[in-house]
């Protein structure tokens, strides 16, 4: 996680009209679009530079089994092929380890490959000499569990992490040491023992041992410059991991704020957020601080590529094109911190990955995947503050970052379409890796520009994909009129699509150009791509429907047989197959036969269909279910969790690939298409809950203010102490005892309004959250043990006069009184779980 950082994505658009294009140049005439792009993607890319980059031994790339990974200047690749893996952040020392494996399976459930993870120093030697790997610091059993489920993982070994963790994650006694993050002896000492003692836990877990792990980050958002630091530091650190027995392909560092890094031994890897809690202006700012909503695709040749964060400072030291563009903060949510608390929406997370893709990024990776808790600590508490001379008031407890898995556990609204382009990634990313990126030859002029459509192409040949993003947090992207691309490739112009359309507001999608589908040649569709799978001698490639645009399908017609559709207009014209206007459903849409001499069928599925959509392996098959439960599974067993309602139901293809059992009840509800329907249903619970208030709130006192800082002129406000929380308003609630029988989890949701709320047990901190117009939820079977006592909550006034920022929508009537603390309808809400079984 970084301070501060300064976007600067862009894209370019021209506006032309075409000549002699595909399919048929009288269709511009017919209805001469308003908006024709023309992106000139005919000249072949050069190759792939390799040699460059001295990462790992010659042997830390080949696991015994003989599966190699390896990278060169613009691509991942596995055992030599292209790879675009999506990588996704879990704090193990953050969550429960007992329901570590549970998360891991939610992780992989929503298409993560990699787990990255940091580790905190002080999370394990906050005692000088006492080191603690047990129970949920237990990193060993963290890498064994991902490897157990086919996952990678990615430690970043810091010794300076951050993630708003207390001094950065370096202990309060090395601090006192003397000089850190540079190259002074007694500092690089204690990294070594630190360094040493991580080396241990994970022995022959490495790549090359036939482990999961694939490399490893070095500190991070380095930027220190002079005498023992710089670049020299970052080559100590690698050193010193190596000798701790950190032998692996890949090496990388955090590659913005005037980052240092020796340019030949490490990789830098970038990111981007919605909002930034970090910044001290207290208004909404910028509806895209960083530049993540527009597309930025790097120079095609001969320049120095400047991606964020690389700044005047340090672009002539750093030469951008010996990388692949990859991420490791492609922000999945933002924290709040006291002074500022961004809320962010379910729909603002899946544009910043499409843009990142489109623009050329060959590892997707997020910060947060998996929100997280801080650990209790023995001499302090874990988080970030001003107290200790880090910019920000962070929750003590709380590091929920409205990430696309919450904090207790929750799928939050954001995974299920990030899920949607992942799935597209792990069957196709092998073919976009190679793919460059161009932009149209005109382009919005910043981020606020709304005049011209935002669109990019990733083509390597004739072969590619259009991306789309109209869309923009906080400040919506309107609809843009009668839109057409004119692609240009080696051996024709195409316009896509056939006859201009409507790019409705705040949309984001992406659209194949010449797909190989079996050997058929899919030109183009208006719909977006999500998986594939085979059965028997028939492959199925499942599409989405993108809402208001009509889907439309495209083929040379030579290269289909046996064409059919079961709705829509089909039409044969020249050369070209099309169908236009297929209903989304589960059925089969379209059949033929392609040149391969399998059969194809392609299913259309709507934006909500394909959201619930979950491709699993199970006993070495693929299955596609489609369920509005949440999922995840092992290879074993398929697990369905729903909140608030007893009755779940789900439909599986194929069909007839297996027999489904469970200890619930299950009936097969008939067929849906492709698909067999199932329902199942468990006992409904009932839970009480009881909720008495204690006291009223005290009247608030006026906000603290913190310290300034060189980057930041203006002081901030600072987060209540401890003893504040004698003049809170407080309830008593009770669970009972027995409130989780029968289901997986129980939530306690708290819609309240006030400055800060707590949960306690008997003077301890379960929880706290810092308001920004959103309910409190927590999960409660991580307290199972502790129903026995009640609850007790405690709830801060805000002030009218906070200097804080809270979304507008968030700050309350105050009814002329100076400050407010209201507490909604507490409700508590049970969610249930089915385990299915399949056998052959």
């Amino acid at each position: 996680m970084k301070l501060h950082r300064v976007g600067c994505y862009c894209a370019i658009f021209l506006w032309v009209l075409a000549e002699n294009v595909f399919p048929a140049a009288s269709h511009a005439a017919e209805s001469a679009p308003k908006s024709l792009l023309t992106i000139t993607a005919n000249q072949p890319s050069p190759p792939p530079e390799t040699g460059y980059l001295q990462l790992g031994s010659a042997n830390a790339g080949r696991s015994p089994s003989g599966h190699v990974i390896s990278v060169n200047s613009r691509y991942f690749l596995k055992d030599g092929k292209p790879w675009l893996p999506v990588m996704g952040e879990l704090h193990f020392s953050r969550y429960p380890e007992r329901y570590w494996e549970e998360q891991i399976l939610k992780m992989k459930a929503g298409g993560i490959q990699i787990v990255s993870t940091y580790l905190f120093w002080i999370h394990h030697e906050e005692v000088e000499g006492e080191f603690d790997w047990t129970g949920r610091r237990d990193l060993r059993k963290f890498v064994e569990l991902c490897a157990r489920h086919g996952l990678l993982v990615y430690p970043r070994l810091g010794p300076w992490s951050h993630g708003e963790v207390r001094n950065g994650g370096l202990p309060d006694w090395v601090l006192k040491k003397g000089p850190t993050r540079e190259n002074d002896p007694t500092y690089l000492s204690y990294v070594r023992r630190y360094y040493n003692q991580i080396g241990q836990q994970v022995k022959g877990l490495l790549w090359k041992d036939g482990g999961p792990i694939i490399g490893v980050q070095l500190e991070n958002e380095y930027s220190k410059r002079g005498p023992n630091s710089g670049a020299a530091h970052i080559a100590t650190l690698k050193t010193m991991a190596r000798e701790a027995g950190f032998d692996v392909p890949l090496y990388t560092v955090t590659g913005w704020d005037n980052a240092t890094y020796p340019a030949e031994q490490v990789i830098p890897v970038f990111g981007g957020y919605p909002a930034e809690f970090w910044t001290w202006n207290l208004d909404d700012g910028s509806p895209d601080p960083e530049g993540v909503y527009l597309f930025h695709v790097m120079p095609t040749s001969g320049e120095s590529g400047i991606m964020q964060g690389v700044t005047e400072k340090n672009k002539d030291e750093i030469d951008l094109w010996h990388y692949p563009r990859a991420t490791a903060e492609l922000g999945g949510g933002m924290q709040v911190a006291y002074h500022r608390r961004p809320l962010i929406l379910p729909q603002d997370i899946a544009p910043m990955a499409l843009v990142q893709l489109g623009a050329g990024v060959n590892l997707l990776g997020y910060y947060m995947f998996q929100g997280g808790t801080n650990p209790d600590g023995k001499l302090s508490t874990m988080q970030e503050s001003q107290e200790t001379d880090y910019p920000s008031d962070l929750p003590v407890k709380s590091y929920d970052f409205q990430a696309p898995l919450r904090e207790f556990g929750q799928m939050n609204g954001s995974f299920r379409p990030l899920k949607v382009i992942h799935q597209f990634v792990q069957d196709f990313g092998g073919d976009m890796a190679p793919m460059a990126a161009t932009a149209p030859d005109l382009q919005p002029k910043d981020v606020l520009d709304e005049s011209i459509p935002r669109v990019v192409a990733r083509t390597q040949g004739e072969r590619g994909f259009l991306f789309f993003n109209n869309y923009r947090r906080n400040d919506p992207l309107p609809e843009h009129k009668s839109v057409q691309i004119a692609l240009q490739l080696p051996a024709e112009t195409m316009l896509v699509p056939q006859r201009p359309f409507d790019l409705p507001a705040q949309s984001h999608f992406f659209w194949p150009v010449n797909m190989d589908l079996q050997g058929a040649l899919l030109k183009y569709a208006t719909a977006q791509p999500l998986t594939k799978l085979e059965d028997g001698k028939t492959t199925y490639y499942f599409f989405i429907a993108i809402p208001g645009i009509t889907p439309e399908f495209v083929f040379a017609g030579s290269s289909v047989q046996a064409f059919s559709a079961r709705s829509g207009k089909l039409s044969r014209e020249g050369k070209y197959v099309s169908v236009a206007g297929i209903a989304p459903s589960l059925a089969s849409a379209i059949q033929f036969r392609g040149q391969d001499g399998g059969a194809v069928h392609m299913v259309l599925l709507s934006e909500k269909q394909a959201e619930d959509a979950w491709k699993i392996s199970l006993r070495g098959r693929d299955y596609l279910w489609v369920t509005e439960a949440d999922l995840f599974a092992d290879e074993q067993s398929v697990h369905l969790r729903a909140r608030d309602t007893n009755q779940l139901s789900f439909a599986v293809f194929p069909a007839d690939g297996a027999k489904w059992t469970s200890a619930a009840p299950l009936r097969k509800a008939g067929n849906d298409g492709l698909f067999a329907r199932y329902a199942t249903s468990v006992k409904p619970v009932s839970v009480s809950l009881q909720v008495e208030k204690v006291r009223d709130a005290a009247p608030a006192l006026p906000v603290k203010l913190g310290k300034k800082l060189d980057w930041r002129p203006n002081p901030i406000a600072s987060s209540p102490d401890d003893a504040d929380f004698a003049r809170a308003a407080v309830w008593k609630l009770t669970v009972p005892a027995d409130a989780l029988r029968g289901l997986s989890d129980l939530y306690l949701d708290i819609p309240y309004v006030g400055d800060v709320a707590r949960l306690y047990q008997k003077d301890h901190l379960l929880g706290d959250d810092f308001y920004h117009d959103a309910a409190w939820e927590v999960g409660l079977k991580r307290f199972a043990d502790k129903f026995s006592d009640s609850f007790e909550l405690k709830i801060l006034p805000l002030r009218k006069d906070a200097p804080i920022y809270l979304p507008k929508s968030a700050w309350p009537d105050f009814a002329g009184a100076p400050d407010i603390t209201k507490l909604g309808k507490v409700t508590l809400h049970p969610e249930y779980e089915v385990v299915i079984h399949g056998d052959k």
